[in-house]
Order: C-alpha cells, then sequence, then structure tokens
C-alpha cells in the first residue's frame, strides 16, 4: 500500500518529459522522487539564504536552519547518486547579509559528514562588483567589509573518483585545457532576461557536464529553477532530470526547453 502511494505521488510530482529531460514539480527534500544510485552527475546552485523574493521558498532562514535545509538535500542527493558520480555545487563563498557566514567552507563540511568526498573547487569569478553596497568604515581600519566578487563550484564525489566504465567524452582538448584551469571566468545572467530572481548562465553547467560526465549520462539539478541545467544536458546528449519547487518556474523551464528543441 505505501509502495503504490509513493508511486501515486511521484506520477503527480512529474511536471514534464520530452524525449530526454524530465522535470518534476517537487521538493527536493522528498527522497522518494528518485531510486537509488540512479544518477551520474549532479549539477545544481541551491538558494544562497540572502533574501531573494522566490514565490515558493523561504530564502530568509536563520543559518541554523539553512544548514540543516542544506544538510537533508544533499543526503538525499547522496542517496540517488551511483558509485563514482560526481556532485558540482554552486555555492557563495561566504555571507556577508545578515552576518558574516563561511558559506562554501561549512557546506563543504556539511557534505563530507554525509559521505560526499572532497575533490576540488572552481573559483567562478563573475566579474559582478555591482552588489557592493557597504564598505563597512569607510577609510579606516576601524571595520571595513571585505566582498569577493567570486562564487565557488565545489567538485565533491561519492566513493571514488575515477570511473570504472569509460564512456565517450565530448570534449575539446581547447576546452580540457582551459575548464582544469581551476579559475572559470565568465559573466552572470539577467535575471530580467530569463524571468528567474536567481539565475545562473548556461556557460557553468555546460562546463561541468562535458567535464565531469559522459555522453548519455544522468544529469540531476534538485533545484532547477528556470532550467538552466536541464538546457544543457539536452543540447550535450545527456538525460536531464530536475526538481523545482515553485510551478511558475517549472513552466518557465518547460517554455525554454520547448524553445530549444525548435532550434534543432
Amino acid at each position: 500500500m505505501l509502495a503504490q502511494e509513493s508511486l501515486k505521488s511521484k506520477e503527480k510530482s512529474l511536471f514534464f518529459t520530452e524525449d530526454k529531460i524530465k522535470i518534476y514539480h517537487a521538493n527536493s527534500l522528498d527522497k522518494t522522487l528518485l531510486k537509488e544510485e540512479s544518477i551520474d552527475l549532479i549539477v545544481t546552485s541551491p538558494p544562497y539564504n540572502v533574501g531573494i523574493d522566490y514565490s515558493s521558498n523561504d530564502d530568509n532562514l536563520s543559518y541554523d536552519e539553512y544548514l540543516n535545509f542544506t544538510h537533508q538535500w544533499l543526503k538525499n542527493c547522496y542517496f540517488w547518486a551511483k558509485n563514482r558520480a560526481r556532485l558540482c555545487l554552486n555555492v557563495p563563498l561566504d555571507k556577508n547579509k545578515g552576518g558574516v557566514q563561511s558559506v562554501g567552507a561549512d557546506i563543504t563540511q556539511l557534505a563530507k559528514k554525509i559521505g560526499w568526498k572532497y575533490h576540488s573547487t572552481i573559483i567562478w569569478n563573475e566579474g559582478n562588483i555591482s552588489r557592493r553596497t557597504a564598505w563597512g568604515s569607510w577609510l579606516s581600519a576601524s571595520a571595513p567589509y571585505i566582498i569577493a566578487s567570486v562564487e565557488l563550484i565545489l567538485v565533491l564525489y561519492k566513493e571514488e573518483w575515477k570511473k570504472k566504465i569509460k564512456g565517450v567524452s565530448d570534449i575539446s582538448k581547447e576546452e580540457f585545457m582551459a575548464w582544469t584551469n581551476g579559475l572559470w571566468q565568465f559573466n552572470g545572467e539577467s535575471k530580467k532576461r530569463i524571468g528567474h530572481p536567481a539565475p545562473f548562465p548556461r556557460e557553468l553547467p555546460r562546463r561541468c557536464i562535458k567535464l565531469f560526465s559522459f555522453v548519455g549520462d544522468t544529469v540531476l539539478d534538485p533545484f532547477c529553477g528556470s532550467g538552466t541545467t536541464l538546457l544543457e544536458a539536452l543540447s550535450n546528449n545527456r538525460l536531464g532530470i530536475g526538481f523545482e519547487l515553485d510551478k511558475d518556474y517549472c513552466k518557465l523551464a518547460r517554455k525554454r526547453i520547448l524553445d530549444e528543441r525548435n532550434l534543432f
């Protein structure tokens, strides 16, 4: 009976499916959404907890609540990940709004306690200094603020880094040489152009997908938002699965994917 109820729940949450892509109108805290060890690569950027106005998500938790939330979904991702799966996690280096917190370091430690193993950190320089609103004590050593205009992409993995089964890679020599340099520089994405309050640019999942997965692998974004990771999974011949809590963003992701299909 419980298995049947779980199946019905999954069917109700499947919002859109098209060829190699599936979008679930669902919460990434729901462990029953996917089978154990079914994902090859996870590429995501979770809510940053900086008060962004998401329609269906509270982005203003206490820091302890935020870390508890992070622990829950990271644990689910570990359950869904195959052995030797990779996780590319785009998070802020730190948090100055509402109190100074070492977000990147704290999430890394959380992930390691769950079982994720640390491989490396990519520094993404998005060249955005427009978010600076204060310098602390102006021209004084009293209490200056340091704001880094970079974000992190934590590269984690499950069990072992080297994949046993070799697949087909579609990365060029030039891409491989450039992207294995741990400092990535490209612009962020326009909120207005995409219609989402916190989109990341397609270049971010494109690089992660081509560098860390094989053609035909299954890529998950548990916070798929406007569907950017799924677009790059589709464009690079991977299977894409996305979870999104907000129905309007599910609709936006569906539209972008259908528009992309018409370009092929």
